[in-house]
């Protein structure tokens, strides 16, 4: 081979080569009910970056305490304002990398046709046994449910009646399974291609505090390309055509 035709093919490979070199991972702990958009993102990311997600999903308590305990996460993808927030607190994120990369909606939602009204009503009624719900506790979606049913008037009613789950995918999985005929979950999960499977009462926003979703670097992933890269996507607008058409509203 000449020489000048062996530099012209090094030099047509060379940007896949740059790529390569640069391409990594980022480890990410992701809220539960974000799973379907960080799904959706991330080969998207991979093909337009290099740099590949690695995603575990929890209850933002849960995912917290992970963090805590030295898991090996470098972002987090909250389902709450205050948990990012605290770990900045603790140290144990990276100053200045929080942000509001969605604002989540609440649904009361059965797998079956007709279970729930467009209104609500429902609950006042009590035509159901079991009412699921993501623990309060660990998982800001379960928190905005328990807040909407104080709203209403009903909370007394349901108290006994709470069927507990550890995250919101698993409050979805006792609801589309049947154990319990209906209970509250994400907008997100329930939502495809545009419509609600099933019957769903989409809670007014002023029934619970809003679901603002926030984002920060954990001290891991500090100077790390690939979870600079990552934050940096969610804030642009492929990443936002996907996120709002999954459910969620975006921060002004």
């Amino acid at each position: 081979m000449k020489p000048f035709l062996r530099l012209s093919m090094l030099l047509a490979l060379l940007p896949g080569i740059a790529l390569q070199a640069r391409a990594d991972e980022v480890s990410v702990a992701v809220a539960a009910n974000f799973a379907v958009p960080i799904r959706k993102i991330a080969p998207e990311f991979e093909m337009d970056t290099g740099h590949r997600i690695v995603a575990s999903f929890g209850s933002t308590g849960q995912l917290y305490a992970q963090i805590r305990h030295g898991a090996p996460f470098e972002v987090l993808l909250a389902a709450d304002e205050e948990t990012p927030a605290r770990l900045l607190r603790d140290g144990a994120a990276v100053a200045g990398s929080r942000f509001t990369y969605a604002i989540g909606k609440l649904v009361l939602w059965s797998a079956r046709p007709s279970v729930v009204d467009a209104a609500g009503e429902v609950l006042k009624s009590g035509a159901f046994e079991h009412l699921a719900l993501a623990n309060p506790k660990l998982a800001p979606y379960g928190a905005a449910g328990l807040e909407t049913l104080k709203a209403l008037g009903v909370y007394a009613r349901w108290q006994s009646r709470l069927v507990m789950a550890e995250n919101i995918t698993q409050a979805h999985q006792f609801i589309s399974s049947g154990n319990s005929l209906a209970g509250f979950v994400a907008l997100s999960q329930v939502l495809k291609d545009g419509k609600i499977e099933g019957s769903a009462w989409l809670v007014p926003a002023r029934l619970y505090p809003a679901i603002r979703q926030d984002a920060v670097v954990l001290g891991r992933g500090q100077g790390k390309p690939a979870a600079e890269a990552l934050v940096n996507y969610l804030r642009g607008e492929k990443a936002k055509a996907v996120i709002r058409s999954c459910g969620y509203d975006l921060p002004q």
